[in-house]
C-alpha cells in the first residue's frame, strides 16, 4: 500500500494538467482553431487517463488481491483505457486530419509523442507477460510517469503553439 500516496500525488498532478487544458479551452474559446482544440483535448484526454490509471491500483487494493494479480488487473485496465481513449480520438475526423497534419508538418515532434506511447505501454505489457513480477509495480509506476510526461509534453504543445504566441502579442 506504499504506492497509494505516491499514486494519488501522480492523480493529483495530472489533475492540474487536466485544469491547465481546460482554463486555456474556456478563456479563449473564440481563438481556438482545429489544432489547438485537439491539443486540448489531448491534454485533457492525457490527464484524465493518468487520473484514472494511478486511481486503479488504490482502489483494487482493497479487495486483497495478491500483488501479482493487482498489477495484472491494473495493467489491463490501463491498457484497455489507454487504447480506448486513442481509438475514441482518431474518430473524430479532425482529430485524423491534425494527426496526419502533424505527421508531414513535424515528424519529429510526432514521432517523440509514439515513442512516449511505446514507453507507457511497453512496461505494462511487461507486466502481463510476466517477465518479473518482482518488477511490476515499478513497471506500473513508470508507465504512470512516462505517461504523466507525455501529458506535460502536449500541455507544452499547447501552450508554446504559434496560436497560443499570437494571442499573448498586445495589440
Amino acid at each position: 500500500m506504499g504506492y497509494a500516496s505516491l499514486f494519488t500525488t501522480i492523480a493529483e498532478i495530472a489533475g492540474v494538467f487536466v485544469g491547465f487544458a481546460a482554463l486555456i479551452g474556456v478563456t479563449h474559446r473564440s481563438e481556438t482553431g482545429t489544432f489547438q482544440r485537439a491539443r486540448i483535448q489531448a491534454v485533457v484526454t492525457t490527464g484524465l487517463l493518468v487520473v484514472l490509471a494511478a486511481l486503479v491500483p488504490v482502489a483494487l487494493e482493497s479487495y486483497r488481491l495478491t500483488d501479482r494479480a493487482l498489477w495484472v488487473t491494473s495493467s489491463a485496465a490501463y491498457l484497455l483505457l489507454n487504447w480506448a481513449a486513442i481509438g475514441l480520438a482518431l474518430r473524430g475526423s479532425d482529430n485524423r486530419r491534425v494527426a496526419r497534419t502533424q505527421a508531414r508538418e513535424t515528424p519529429v515532434v510526432i514521432t517523440l509523442f509514439w515513442a512516449l506511447e511505446v514507453a507507457v505501454q511497453g512496461p505494462l505489457l511487461l507486466v502481463l507477460l510476466g517477465v518479473n513480477p518482482a518488477l511490476d509495480e515499478a513497471f506500473y509506476r513508470t508507465a504512470l510517469v512516462v505517461h504523466l510526461f507525455e501529458a506535460a509534453f502536449v500541455l507544452a504543445q499547447l501552450v508554446y503553439s504559434p496560436g497560443a504566441q499570437r494571442r499573448a502579442t498586445p495589440v
